[in-house]
């Protein structure tokens, strides 16, 4: 019986084994019959790993070693990127069985694209700040082979910035507006918000959010025919320029004097600042007139078909929910102008989109920035300075002389002179020096900052202005003094200024007894030496009631070198007419046509 219930032990767990076995045997037996399924599980568990392995690395197979994407970015987006970059690379994205691996450098926009102008560059893949400055760089010879970008990936206002600490103080003096800021920084508007605003700005040709600003001013102010005003603000603000976004706002919180300064920057270089300085915070001001943003372009460089899949993939990333957040998290706001939750109220932001200014076209762009630069070239400017007998004459009404006004007309034009220009006066009227010569040179034409025998050039000029004297007896000898300045000024012409005559007169024209070069041979002389490609302007300002009768001849005299004429009716008018010689800079020598 109890083999008989053995057996059927063992026919039930043991497969049909016989009793007649030895018990050893059955026991081996046994302990293989609990492995076989043991053996199978382990078996579909290699296989299935075996398969998620093939599937995980069909998208992941670095078998072939590394793929290298060089990217080279803004210092402001390098580290968003780097994170981006770092994220990706753990991800394993593979292109033809090689792992992409991202590198990323930071740049300023303005030196790479200068080294793709050159043909200098080893970057795969470029994160520029501005659509702006490639647009420029474009509109150059060098630049024409620029590609065009492929994407947006962030963007950051460009806005006016002031101190937390002052923004109450400037509410009463500065509304946030591109208008109130190029009324400030006019140098010809003396009584205006400049009085208790110092205009701080970056330079357009180095930095992008400079030239955002310039192009925003620029277009605001031609609506609002503002031209004059912004000449007199960009001649300004040229003195006024920080190395880049970093100094100008660290500088907004140092005091210094009694005016608040006031500069501009993007809303993320602001938020990037607090981050840094918590306790000398700065707040962000955006103009009621509308702005523009910096863009974050991508631009692939690369003509390598396996690193342009590389560029293309990275490019996709870019445009995740994770990279996003990165980005917003930096301060940076999503290509649809979407602010992320740093970018708060109480943090001195707006977080709603700002109101667009239309964005600019090339020819616009490339138009200002030729402005910024030939409004920034050096000045040489030879002052001929009228003291004939009729400067004598006093001017009805203001209790000065001809000669006391036209004075102080020359010394309120040298005050809009910055300290590196090249300043010189001579005086003209007959037999000023020696018989038979009608000029003479009061101060050489040099350098304001030049010391002259322990004085330097502009305060000696200053004195001679303020204490120079009519002579009673003399004629008006024009035409021979203009000829022989003209001809200095043509041979000692320099190329990185612009060269300027400028005649202050009471408008009798040329009155030479002794005779002299006649008025249609002098005429004549300035149309035959006058060179386009070495351009030496003639501006005359006249003031006096004898000015009106003479304006048809100095308008020929100065025409016939690109210049102008002008008769003033007061003395702080000559502000208005020397902004009016500098606009002419933007056009000559084509000015007329």
């Amino acid at each position: 019986m109890g083999r008989h219930r053995t057996d059927e032990l063992d026919g039930g767990y043991g497969g049909g084994y016989r009793a007649s076995e030895p018990p050893s045997r059955r026991r081996r037996s046994s302990r293989g019959r609990v492995l076989v399924p043991l053996a199978g599980a382990v078996a579909l568990a290699v296989l299935l790993g075996v398969a998620a392995f093939v599937i995980f690395n069909r998208d992941h197979d670095c078998s072939g070693g590394k793929l290298a994407l060089r990217v080279v970015a803004t210092p402001d987006i390098e580290p968003s990127l780097s994170k981006i970059a770092n994220n990706y690379n753990k991800a394993m994205h593979s292109i033809d069985g090689k792992c992409v691996d991202v590198t990323v450098a930071k740049e300023a926009a303005a030196r790479t694209a200068n080294a793709l102008a050159a043909g200098k560059a080893t970057a795969d893949f470029w994160v520029a700040d501005s659509s702006l400055l490639l647009e420029s760089m474009r509109r150059t010879p060098a630049g024409k082979a620029l590609p065009e970008p492929e994407v947006s990936i962030a963007t950051s206002p460009v806005v006016l910035a002031a101190a937390k600490s002052a923004a109450a103080k400037l509410s009463s003096a500065l509304k946030p507006s591109w208008s109130s800021m190029i009324a400030a920084a006019n140098v010809a508007n003396v009584d205006g918000p400049g009085k208790q605003v110092r205009v701080l700005a970056l330079d357009p040709q180095k930095n992008s959010a400079g030239l955002a600003a310039l192009v925003a001013a620029a277009g605001t102010a031609k609506e609002a025919g503002q031209d004059k005003a912004l000449v007199g603000a960009l001649k300004e603000l040229s003195g006024q320029l920080a190395s880049d976004s970093t100094a100008l706002l660290a500088s907004l919180t140092v005091k210094s004097g009694s005016k608040v300064p006031v500069g501009v920057a993007s809303e993320q270089a602001i938020y990037a600042h607090n981050t840094k300085k918590p306790e000398a915070p700065v707040v962000a001001l955006y103009p009621e007139e509308g702005t523009l943003s910096l863009d974050y372009p991508v631009t692939i460089l690369t003509k390598d078909p396996a690193t342009q899949k590389a560029a293309a993939d990275f490019k996709q990333e870019l445009s995740t929910d994770p990279a996003k957040k990165i980005l917003r998290d930096a301060g940076f706001r999503s290509a649809d102008g979407k602010a992320g939750d740093v970018l708060t109220k109480d943090k001195g932001f707006t977080p709603e989109t700002p109101q667009a200014l239309p964005a600019p076209d090339g020819a616009t762009v490339a138009r200002m920035v030729q402005t910024w630069s030939r409004l920034n070239l050096g000045s040489r400017l030879l002052t001929l300075l009228d003291v004939s007998g009729t400067m004598a004459l006093p001017v009805p009404g203001t209790g000065m002389t001809r000669m006391q006004a036209i004075g102080k007309i020359a010394t309120e034009g040298l005050g809009l002179f910055p300290a590196d220009s090249e300043l010189g006066v001579w005086t003209f009227s007959t037999h000023l020096d020696g018989r038979g010569k009608d000029w003479k040179e009061i101060v050489s034409l040099g350098p304001l900052t030049e010391s002259i025998d322990g004085t330097l050039r502009k305060d000696l000029m200053v004195k001679q202005l303020s204490t120079i004297q009519a002579k009673a007896t003399g004629d008006t000898g024009l035409n021979d003094t203009l000829k022989a300045a003209y001809t200095e000024m043509t041979e000692t012409y320099q190329q990185d200024k612009i060269n300027t005559l400028l005649i202050l007169t009471d408008g009798a024209g040329n009155d030479d007894p002794d005779g002299g070069i006649k008025n249609p041979a002098i005429l004549q002389f300035l149309k035959d030496t006058y060179d386009p490609k070495r351009p030496v302007s003639i501006i005359i300002i006249a003031f006096g009631p004898d000015a009106a009768p003479g304006k048809q001849r100095m308008d020929a005299l100065a025409k016939a070198t690109g210049g102008e004429a002008y008769i003033a009716k007061n003395i702080l008018q000559v502000r208005d007419f020397f902004l009016q010689g500098m606009e002419r800079r933007l056009c000559s020598p084509n000015c007329d046509g």
